[in-house]
């Protein structure tokens, strides 16, 4: 009896790796990608998972664990893989023994990340194949698939999903685990393992020719397919804008690229050879576009689809109408044009950093920031987020502008937990080394807070559920040089606001960790405030706090007045710390 069942795109990421006998999975997660290992953690009886403290230490590891013989896969959103890229380029000379999946969601239209990539070109740059699967059957299919090539060709492989595929959820066919890991094994062999100048020349010869074997596959791999319909229109397509397609020109017939690189350049120039018009959708760069058109074929793509943002059904049905010469007086960047108020994103009702942030919003301040819940605090009331690069760049931001001579203000550096020990702790390094004197704050709210509370070094806990070493990063930053650290609780307003003035006005470095668990994970709501309408003047103090909780009525006889919500309260009590007149007092039970 076959069993089929709901999931997500990450999940039958997740259950394609254990069909196909994965033995190591690492990741350090990033939506869109975290539910992969979420997931996979489920077989942990049958696959060892954890949560690195980046992607470029998780390629590592699952580079480890393929080449004593056993199946890996890492899992990272597209901007992890810019981290992990330093192994990845050196893997795909050296090769791989047990089948290595790279696992990579791209985030186009920017959903939760500070840009968009298109990861095909990193196969391209690599010379590695991807894989593109468009809904969860394909996505568990192609994983099993890319281990299979893997191992058949030596190489990593690269499977590219997007928010939208590993989000989306459909049916999936659910098989028995039938690939048997083998037991480790370890071959000595430094000519193809070691790529030092000698050895890595002969290795990019062999790269080239395992290219070339990789591309005459493509050329009759299952996962590139043709969907034979109509004689005048040919679409070329891949990933979750064949779905589109799909839908949206049902009479095309659709040269479907399930294995978009190598380029399969033999049955590309078959199947355009059949048309009056070719058209490429796809998603982002004009990757697929560039290439065919580079084979001398008449093509067109990105002057009908747009390149930036998420593609759409009404995004792909706009750009049919401009290939038939129709003007349908919308952009191509159009957003909803409801008339729905606007919900910008705040800080969680007693989310430590709205403390931290308020404090920060009565110093004239530079503020370098980072990647986290904490980049909230660029928006209103708080506005004091100045910059934002990449994991760990709070801090070395901070020192650049120091070493630039920058002294109009002082400079502070903020990174959460979790993104110091990803890439924050060289950056300390940085400025303890090279004599910087900024001020660097690590958000320790205890977990990775902002993509679903994953386990961090932190923690003591690991991915498994074992219990293990607590890192501190007062520890680390002793350890780096760093003389001046102070811990506060970024919920006690005055502890917190006269460490930041201490602190900014010292001529070396500092250290300032805000350490309070994020309340939702705590799971302990204490007694809600409310405001005691005798005393309130109006002043609108506590609703520059910035907590949802916290709002103004108009009544009809009193004109307006000052509420808290007891459903969002959660008891921390810092609106009462900035009232001027004491009005906010904790409800008694």
């Amino acid at each position: 009896m076959e069993k089929w069942m709901i999931l997500s795109g990450n999940e039958a990421i997740a259950r394609g790796a254990y069909e196909a006998g994965v033995s190591v999975a690492a990741a350090y997660p990033g939506t869109p990608s975290t539910e992969v290992l979420e997931s996979l953690s489920n077989y942990k009886d049958e696959v060892y998972c954890e949560w690195a403290p980046n992607e470029k230490v998780s390629l590592e590891v699952a580079a480890g664990a393929s080449l004593v013989g056993v199946r890996s896969i890492v899992a990272m959103k597209h901007v992890g893989l810019n981290v992990a890229a330093d192994p990845l380029m050196t893997l795909s000379y050296i090769g791989v023994e047990g089948g290595l999946v790279v696992v990579v969601a791209d985030d186009p239209g920017m959903h939760s990340s500070q840009n968009e990539q298109d990861s095909r070109n990193y196969a391209r740059f690599a010379k590695v194949p991807i894989f593109e699967p468009s809904d969860s059957q394909e996505a568990k299919d192609f994983t099993i698939a890319a281990f299979e090539l893997s191992e058949r060709f030596k190489t990593p492989v690269i499977l590219r999903s997007t928010t939208r595929v590993s989000h989306c959820k459909s049916p999936v066919k659910i098989l028995d685990r039938k690939y048997i890991p083998k037991h480790p094994k370890f071959l000595k062999n430094p000519k193809k393992y070691v790529p030092v100048p000698s050895y890595g020349r002969k290795m990019r010869k062999k790269l080239e020719e395992r290219l070339a074997e990789l591309q005459n596959y493509a050329n009759r791999c299952p996962q590139n397919k043709i969907i034979t319909g109509g004689d005048s229109l040919g679409i070329v397509t891949s990933g979750i804008a064949f779905q589109y397609v799909a839908e949206e020109f049902p009479d095309a017939s659709i040269l479907k690229l399930g294995l978009s690189y190598p380029f399969p350049d033999d049955l590309i120039r078959e199947f355009s050879k059949r048309f009056d018009e070719l058209v490429v959708v796809e998603e982002l760069d004009n990757f697929l576009e560039e290439h065919i058109r580079s084979l001398g074929i008449k093509v067109k793509g990105k002057v009908y689809f747009p390149g930036v943002g998420e593609l759409n059904p009404d995004k792909v049905a706009r750009g049919k109408a401009k290939m038939e010469g129709k003007d349908t007086g919308q952009e191509e960047n159009d957003t909803d044009n409801t008339d729905l108020p606007a919900r910008p994103p705040v800080f969680c009702p007693g989310c430590p950093s709205r403390g931290l942030f308020y404090a920060l919003s009565k110093i004239d301040c530079v503020v370098t920031g980072d990647i986290g819940c904490y980049s909230l605090g660029v928006f209103p009331p708080y506005e004091r987020m100045d910059t934002i690069i990449c994991m760990g760049a709070g801090i070395t931001v901070a020192q650049g502008m120091d070493k630039a001579g920058f002294r109009d203000k002082p400079l502070i550096g903020i990174v959460g937990d979790s993104t110091f020990f990803h890439s924050g702790i060289t950056g300390l390094l940085e400025i303890s080394y090279n004599r910087g004197i900024s001020t660097i704050i690590v958000v320790d709210n205890r977990i990775t807070a902002m993509t679903g509370h994953q386990d961090h070094p932190g923690t003591g806990r690991t991915l498994m559920g074992e219990k293990t070493y607590t890192t501190y990063p007062e520890d680390i930053a002793r350890a780096c040089g760093i003389e001046n650290i102070r811990i506060v609780d970024p919920l006690n307003f005055r502890e917190t606001l006269n460490a930041l003035r201490e602190e900014i006005k010292k001529e070396s470095p500092s250290l300032i960790v805000a350490r309070r668990p994020c309340p939702l994970i705590k799971k302990e709501k204490k007694a809600p405030w409310v405001v005691d309408q005798e005393k309130c003047i109006q002043c609108g103090v506590c609703l520059k706090v910035g907590c949802p909780a916290i709002y103004k009525k108009i009544e009809k006889e009193d004109g307006e007045n000052i509420y808290i919500d007891p459903s969002l309260c959660q008891g921390c009590g810092f609106c009462a710390q900035v009232c001027p007149k004491k009005a906010i007092v904790q409800e008694q039970n």
